[in-house]
C-alpha cells in the first residue's frame, strides 16, 4: 500500500512539475521536457495526456522539432504558480482594486479574483503579503518592471517587526555598498519603490530605491521606530526626491576589453560587452561629473563617444588644468 501510496505522489508531483515547466515557455522540445523531468519519453506522453484530462490543452508535434507547447483553452484551468509568482499576482490584483474608484469596470473582478488567490494561499505566504500590505503607503500598486519580489517581502517584514536589516545597494553613481539599516517604511511613487529607513553607517534618514537593492538579510535584533522627520513617511519620501540633485546618465566607449575595464573600475560605473573586439561601453548614473571624469581616467585608456555634452565640457576643463600643471612657473 504504501508503494502505491508514494507512486500516486510521486506522479502528482511530476505533472504539476511538468504543468510548471510548459507554462513558462511556449513550446518545449519533447527530448529537453523529458530531460527535465528525468522521465522516459514514453512516460512524458503519460503525463501530458493527464494534464489533457485535467483541462489543459496540449498540442503535440512531430518531427526532427517536435514537442509540445500550452494552447489556449475554452476556459481558464488551475495555474501552477512558484511562491513568488502568487505574490507577486496577489500585489497586482491589490493594485487593480485599490487603483481605481468603486464604480469601475475592472474594481469589482480584480477584487473577487485576489480574494480567490489569498484564500488559497498556504499560511506562509499569506503572511508575507499580509506584511506587505500592512507596511506600504503610497499607490496605487500596479505597474510593471518594479523590484524583486523576495527582497520586497523581506522588507516588508523587516518594517512590520522593526528588525534592523543588511542591504547589498547600488547608489545612483554605480558604487556598491552594504547599508546598515533600520527600515521604517515602503512607499510606492509612480512605478518605483523606495524604502525609508535609517541609515547606520550615516546617523541619517535615507530613502532608498528598492529596485537598487539587491539583496536584503536580517542583520538580528530589533529597533525602537524613532520619530519621523516630516508628518507622514509619504511626505518625508516626497520631499527626499524633490529635493535630491539631478542625475547626469553617463555613457563613453572604452578602448579595452571589458574584463580588464571591469577589473580597474570595480564598482565605479557599470561596464558593457561591445562587439567590436578590445572595447566597451561604460554606463553610470552620478549627481556630479567629477565622479564620471574619475572613472574615466581609472580605466587608463583610450575614450571615445563621451555623453553628454556637459560631461565633454567638464573634461575639457580639468584637460586645461592638468595642462596648466605641466607648465614650469
Amino acid at each position: 500500500m504504501e508503494s502505491i501510496i508514494e507512486t500516486v505522489a510521486n506522479t502528482s508531483s511530476r505533472t504539476l512539475r511538468l504543468l510548471s515547466l510548459m507554462q513558462a515557455r511556449s513550446h518545449w522540445p519533447g527530448g529537453e521536457l523529458a530531460r527535465r523531468l528525468g522521465v522516459s519519453a514514453r512516460t512524458l506522453r503519460r503525463d501530458v495526456e493527464r494534464l489533457r484530462d485535467l483541462g489543459y490543452p496540449v498540442d503535440a508535434t512531430s518531427g526532427p522539432d517536435g514537442g509540445y507547447r500550452l494552447a489556449a483553452g475554452a476556459s481558464l484551468p488551475p495555474l501552477a504558480l512558484d511562491d513568488e509568482e502568487a505574490v507577486a499576482l496577489a500585489l497586482a490584483l491589490q493594485g487593480a482594486a485599490t487603483g481605481t474608484g468603486d464604480d469601475d469596470a475592472s474594481a469589482q473582478p480584480a477584487l473577487r479574483a485576489l480574494a480567490k488567490v489569498v484564500q488559497v494561499m498556504p499560511p506562509r505566504l499569506r503572511r508575507r503579503v499580509d506584511a506587505l500590505r500592512s507596511v506600504a503607503v503610497g499607490g496605487p500598486w500596479g505597474g510593471a518592471g518594479g523590484p524583486d519580489p523576495a527582497v520586497l517581502l523581506v522588507l516588508a517584514q523587516a518594517c512590520r517587526d522593526a528588525e534592523r536589516l543588511v542591504l547589498d545597494y547600488t547608489a545612483a553613481d554605480g558604487a556598491r555598498s552594504q547599508r546598515r539599516a533600520e527600515p521604517h517604511a515602503l512607499v510606492r511613487l509612480g512605478r518605483r519603490w523606495y524604502l525609508l529607513a535609517w541609515d547606520l553607517g550615516r546617523g541619517a534618514w535615507r530613502t532608498l530605491r528598492v529596485d537598487r537593492v539587491a539583496a536584503a538579510r536580517p542583520e538580528g535584533g530589533r529597533f525602537r521606530p524613532r520619530e519621523l522627520p516630516g508628518p507622514d513617511a509619504l511626505a518625508v519620501v516626497e520631499s527626499s526626491i524633490r529635493t535630491a540633485p539631478a542625475l547626469h546618465e553617463v555613457s563613453a566607449v572604452l578602448h579595452v576589453r571589458a574584463d580588464l575595464a571591469r577589473a580597474r573600475l570595480g564598482g565605479w560605473a557599470h561596464v558593457e560587452e561591445l562587439e567590436h573586439l578590445g572595447r566597451c561601453r561604460l554606463v553610470m548614473s552620478t549627481e556630479d561629473l567629477d565622479w564620471a571624469v574619475f572613472a574615466l581616467a581609472r580605466a587608463a585608456c583610450d575614450v571615445s563617444e563621451v555623453e553628454p555634452a556637459a560631461l565633454r565640457s567638464h573634461l575639457a576643463v580639468w584637460s586645461a588644468r592638468f595642462a596648466a600643471a605641466t607648465t614650469p612657473s
